[in-house]
């Protein structure tokens, strides 16, 4: 269970989403979605498969555009934002994909580099070296940095990817389905690994994971996405006292 001494800023949100709205094929997806992320929060997303939770946080970084609403991420209105404000704003957020995502092409320090040239981060290769480094000794695989991804089990490439969403020291990170393919022990280890980054470099998280022991592990709060709105909002004790069976079935 998530320790709850860890307080979060209610004067300052870093994400707001209201009535976001979008739709594939007719078919509403998000249908007046609404949701706040606190500075310091870390915010689990329950939903059943393809309710639009991924959907949700590929809204907020801008790979998806709403059909209507607003999405502010630290203080940006993301509809309003050009390419390289956009980009910008990225920088500032760490996105953990579910697929990992990693380059096969290149080995694990390349894959870390890679956020680094993109955002066109100014720094010399010595600490280019140290941040590389620090990422990788965070997550425990500093031994890995000259592996090809091919040569990783499937916890230690979710961790690497994880490493390169901390090289550019984001505020918020944005978890997909961080346990997804992973065996129970690997689940609970990623798990305590998100708690220990939260903590050590105060960030704010959304977390996509239909995880129970995920969630309770990682999550102060937890919002129930159903019918394409937030159906409930609280902590995973008061979402359980609930008297709402569409609420209660994903805590049995």
């Amino acid at each position: 269970m998530r320790p709850r001494d860890k307080t979060y800023d209610l004067d300052e949100p870093v994400i707001r989403v209201r009535d976001l709205h979008i739709a594939f094929g007719g078919h509403p997806v998000l249908d007046g979605f609404d949701l706040t992320l606190y500075r310091r929060e870390d915010l689990a997303v329950l939903g059943k498969s393809g309710s639009g939770k991924s959907v949700l946080i590929k809204c907020i970084i801008g790979l998806l555009q709403p059909d209507s609403g607003s999405i502010e991420v630290l203080g940006n209105v993301v509809s309003d934002l050009e390419h390289q404000a956009l980009d910008r704003v990225r920088a500032r957020v760490g996105f953990l994909f579910q697929s990992n995502a990693l380059y096969d092409s290149m080995t694990v320090r390349e894959n870390l580099e890679f956020p680094l040239r993109r955002h066109w981060v100014r720094l010399t290769p010595a600490e280019a070296e140290d941040r590389v480094m620090e990422a990788l000794g965070n997550v425990g695989l500093a031994e890995t940095v000259d592996m090809m991804p091919s040569e990783l089990s499937g916890g230690m490439r979710k961790r690497v990817a994880l490493a390169r969403t901390l090289i550019l020291r984001p505020e918020i990170i944005l978890y997909d389905e961080p346990t997804t393919g992973l065996d129970p022990i690997t689940s609970r280890e990623i798990g305590d690994l998100m708690v220990e980054i939260s903590e050590k470099y105060r960030t704010s998280s959304i977390i996509i994971s239909h995880d129970m022991n995920c969630v309770e592990r990682t999550s102060e709060n937890v919002a129930v996405l159903l019918r394409g709105k937030c159906h409930a909002l609280g902590s995973v004790e008061e979402l359980r006292r609930l008297d709402d069976p569409e609420v209660r079935r994903f805590f049995e």
